[in-house]
C-alpha cells in the first residue's frame, strides 16, 4: 500500500538540540503539509505539552514523543517513546533521570575544555547553559563560535568537543522501556542500524539486539529514517515482521543544527508501506484519545 499522507515522527525542538521553538516547529510542520507528526526531544516532554496547548482545528494530527539515550553491557541505544501521557509519574521519573545525566555531562565537558584547551566561558553564559532543559554539544559549539574559539558550531564539535573523553552515566534500555510502558506509551528503537548514530549494525548483531530488547518490552523499530538506504529500510521491515513489531518513520530533523529536511523519512523510496506502519498509526491514535 502507498501512504496517502505525509508523516514525520522524529524531530527535535529547541527544548533539546533543535533550533526551532515548539511553536515554530508546529508552523513548519503545517507549511510542509505533514499530516501526522510527533516531537521527540531528548529526555524531555516539555515541547509536546506546549504543542498540545497550541493545537487547533487547522493543526495536523499529533502525538507525544521523546528520545532517550541508553546503554548497557552490549552497547548504546536510542529509545523513542510514543503516545505516553506527559503528566504520568513514570515519564517524569525518566525525563528527570535523563536531565540529571545531561547536566552532569555538561559540567564534565566544561571541565575538560578548561583543562585540555584552556577554554572558559563567562559565568553568566555557563549559568544560562545550566538553565537549559537539555544542554548538549550544539549549545557548547555555539558558545565556542561566539567567543572565537572555533570558526563555527560544526567545526567546534568536530575538532574539539568530539575529542573530549567524557565519562557519562546512561539510562539502561530496560529502564526506559519500562517507564514508557508504564506511562501508557509505545517504546520504539530509533535508527536501529545506526545504533547511537555512529555505528552500522546489521544481520546477526541486529538480531541479537532485537531479541534482547523485545524481551524487555520493545514494541517497534524506526525502519524509515532519513539516513537509511532502501536496503537498510527493507532489512528493518523484515526484522519488524520477524519479531511482530510496529514500524515507524522519522526524519530526525534538528532545524539548523543538522542538514536534514523536515519530512524526509525515506518512505518515498519504497514501493509499498508495510501494514506494521499503518497498525502503529492506528494504535497510537487510539492511545492518545482521552489524553488531549
Amino acid at each position: 500500500m502507498e501512504l496517502s499522507a505525509k508523516i514525520d515522527l522524529h524531530m527535535h525542538s529547541s527544548v533539546s538540540d533543535g533550533t526551532d521553538s515548539p511553536a515554530e516547529l508546529l508552523q513548519k510542520v503545517k507549511d510542509e503539509d505533514i499530516a501526522l507528526f510527533s516531537v521527540t526531544d531528548h529526555d524531555a516532554v516539555k515541547a509536546c505539552s506546549e504543542i498540545i496547548s497550541l493545537l487547533d482545528g487547522d493543526s495536523p494530527a499529533f502525538f507525544t514523543g521523546a528520545e532517550f539515550s541508553c546503554r548497557d553491557e552490549d552497547g548504546k541505544y536510542h529509545i523513542l517513546g510514543y503516545g505516553y501521557d506527559p503528566d504520568s509519574d513514570s515519564m517524569k521519573e525518566l525525563t528527570d533521570a535523563g536531565h540529571a545525566i545531561r547536566i552532569g555531562k555538561l559540567q564534565r565537558r566544561l571541565d575538560l575544555l578548561k583543562e585540555e584547551y584552556g577554554i572558559e566561558f563567562p559565568d553568566h553564559e555557563v549559568d544560562e547553559l545550566r538553565k537549559l532543559d537539555n544542554p548538549g554539544k550544539p549549545h557548547l559549539g555555539n558558545l565556542m563560535a561566539k567567543y572565537g574559539f572555533a570558526e563555527d558550531r560544526n567545526t567546534a564539535i568536530r575538532n574539539v568537543l568530539n575529542n573530549l573523553h567524557v565519562k557519562s552515566e546512561y539510562i539502561r534500555p530496560e529502564t526506559a522501556i519500562d517507564c514508557i510502558l508504564r506511562g501508557g506509551g509505545i517504546p520504539v528503537l530509533a535508527h536501529p542500524a545506526f545504533g547511537d548514530g555512529d555505528q552500522l549494525i546489521m544481520n546477526d548483531e541486529m538480531d541479537r539486539r532485537l531479541k534482547k530488547l523485545t524481551s524487555m518490552g520493545l514494541q517497534g523499530v524506526e525502519a524509515f529514517y532519513s539516513g537509511f538506504s532502501p536496503r537498510l529500510m527493507q532489512d528493518m521491515i523484515d526484522f519488524a515482521e520477524k519479531y511482530g513489531l510496529y514500524v515507524t518513520a522519522g526524519s530526525d530533523y534538528h532545524g539548523k543544527n543538522k542538514l536534514i529536511k523536515l519530512g524526509d523519512t525515506g518512505i518515498d523510496y519504497m514501493r509499498e508501506v508495510p501494514m506494521s506502519l499503518y497498525r502503529f498509526i492506528r494504535d497510537i491514535q487510539d492511545r492518545m484519545y482521552g489524553i488531549f
